[in-house]
Order: C-alpha cells, then structure tokens, then sequence
C-alpha cells in the first residue's frame, strides 16, 4: 500500500506540475521553461543530496539515471511544446499512455499482470485513438489534433524516463532524481545557448515556472519512493494517472472547451490506464 500512495502522490504532484508548466509555456519559449523549471528542481535536490549524503549509485545503476533524463528532455521538451500548441485536456491523456513503456519492461523481466492489465492496455491505446481526431466543422470527417504528434513523443519520452527513474532510484530517492536533474540541466542549457530564446515575459513567467519545476521534482522523489515498495507494473501506470489532474485544472481553470468525442476519448484512455492500474 504504501507504494501504491507514493505513486498516486507523484501522481498528483505531477499533475499540478505540467499545468503550472503549460501555462509557462504559453508565455514564454519551451526553451526558457525547462531551464527555469529544471534548475529549481536541480536547486531542490542538490539540497536534499548535501543534507543527506546517500550512498552513490553503482555504474550501472547511474547509466539508467543518464537514460531517464536524456529521455526525460525530449519527453518534457515535447510535452511542453504540446501544451503550448494544443489541448491541456487531449495532451495530456495522451502522453500518459507512455506507462506501457514500464509495464512492457516489467513483463519482459518476468512480471505478470492480469487479463485486467492487458485489457487496460488495449482500452488506453483506444482512448488516444479517439482523443486524437478532432471533429471537422459542419460534418467535414476528422482531423488530427494540434499537438498529437508531439504528445505521442512525449509518452515515449516519459514512458522511458520512468522505466529508468523506477531502476536508478533502487540505489536511493534522491540520487534517482538527482542523476536525472544532473543530466538534463546540461542538455537544457545548451539548447538554450544554441537557440537564444528571447527574455521577453521571462521575469513574469519566472514563479510559475519554477513551481513547475519544484513540483515535477517532487514528483520524482514521490515516484522514485514508489519504486522500492512496488511493482514496476503497476506503480509506473498509477504514476501516468497525473492527466487527471492536468484535465480537470485546464477545464476548471482555463475553460477549455473539448469536442464530446475527444472527452469520450480521454475518458477511455483513463480508464484504460485504471483498469491496468487496478488488475
């Protein structure tokens, strides 16, 4: 029990995050948003690391915190690209179904979920099938929605990043999420020097971004705490429920306005990922 409420935290705790980071977003360059919210986050750990003083990682152990925050930049970049674009309700669904990626590993390495598991595997790819087509005006068919193609990249992304956070944190919590912070600050950094993102906004931007940061961090330390009471199987999916949160903050707080046929879509996809959750 106690991994499963760990995860369902981490959950949570991620949810507010990518709001607070869409919101960002939509102010400032994607750039300048993983900056600011990746160095709160390293700030806050690093921290936590000096305080502590917990066993360093093994090689091996280290080389899957490199993994999830390589994975993890590209799942956050797009993510936050896709939050800009598009739909906090559509974009979010569909990058959590990147909690197959974990759940895949854990079959292979002899986990065995149930018929329920795989049943909610199927329903979840349904869900983002339908969360993607976006009806046309006046009967015209569908389209893809804005934003699809990346929210695909960031379940990829996200999926991988938390298939490696779940291996490196066996090591420890906080050097989990601190090895992934220290491996993607460098990356955001130099993307930042490559594309010198204009400042403009960036100072009104600023305490939104680092709340996302503080709290997608906290996430990490939630989830990576799950991961040493449960399995990855399961944990992974409870932790990809976070588009919950992120859905009910953009429709209550943004009004965001969703075709009946995408909310039906998103409803699928969560249930989807209940069901595997649940078995």
């Amino acid at each position: 029990m106690i991994g499963v409420a760990l995860a369902l935290a981490a959950s949570l705790s991620w949810g507010v995050g990518d709001f607070c980071g869409g919101i960002g977003t939509r102010r400032v360059q994607v750039v300048w948003a993983l900056v600011v919210s990746q160095l709160a986050g390293l700030a806050v750990v690093g921290t936590m690391a000096l305080a502590t003083r917990p066993r360093a990682p093994t090689g091996g152990e280290l080389a899957w915190g490199v993994f999830a925050g390589v994975m993890g930049a590209i799942g956050l970049g797009s993510f936050y690209r896709a939050l800009a674009i598009g739909s906090m309700g559509i974009v979010g669904p569909i990058s959590a179904t990147g909690a197959i990626v974990p759940v895949a590993y854990g079959l292979g390495h002899g986990e065995r979920p149930s018929m329920l598991q795989g049943v909610g595997i199927v329903v979840a790819v349904g869900g983002v099938v339908a969360a993607s087509l976006e009806p046309l005006p006046e009967g015209g068919g569908r389209k893809l929605t804005t934003g699809v193609g990346l929210a695909l990249l960031a379940a990829l992304g996200f999926g991988s990043a938390i298939l490696g956070l779940n291996r490196v944190s066996q090591a420890g919590v906080v050097w989990g999420t601190l090895s992934l912070r220290l491996t993607v600050v460098p990356i955001v950094l130099i993307a930042a020097l490559l594309v010198r993102p204009s400042t403009a906004r960036l100072r009104p931007a600023l305490p939104i971004l680092i709340a996302a940061g503080l709290f997608d961090t906290g996430a990490n330390l939630l989830y990576g705490g799950s991961a040493r009471h449960g399995l990855i199987s399961v944990v992974s999916v409870l932790g990809s429920l976070y588009p919950v949160v992120l859905v009910a903050l953009a429709r209550f707080v943004l009004a965001e306005r969703i075709a009946r046929s995408q909310l039906a879509g998103v409803a699928v996809a969560l249930t989807g990922v209940a069901l595997i959750s649940a078995g």
